[in-house]
C-alpha cells in the first residue's frame, strides 16, 4: 500500500511523530501503527529505504512527501 492511502489512516500521535522525527529510524511503536494502517514494510515499497538493525529507515522520497504534507502542501 502507498503512504498517500495509509497516511490517512494512521493516528494523530503517530502522523505527527512522523513530522517531527522525519528521516530518523521509525520508531517500533510508529512502525505498528504503519503495518496496522496497511503499509507493507518490504523492499519493493517505494517509501522504504531499508529495514534493518537500526530500525525503519524511510526513502528520500517519502522524507520528502513527509515534509511536503507537514508544509501543507
Amino acid at each position: 500500500m502507498d503512504i498517500a492511502e495509509w497516511w490517512p489512516r494512521l493516528d494523530e500521535s503517530s502522523r505527527e511523530w512522523l513530522i517531527e522525527h522525519n528521516g530518523e529510524a521509525v520508531s517500533p511503536d510508529v512502525r505498528q501503527a504503519i503495518t496496522a494502517a496497511g503499509g507493507v514494510v518490504t523492499s519493493d515499497s517505494w517509501w522504504v529505504d531499508q529495514d534493518g538493525p537500526e530500525g525503519l529507515l524511510l526513502s528520500d522520497a517519502a522524507i520528502d512527501w513527509i515534509e511536503e504534507k507537514a508544509n501543507g502542501e
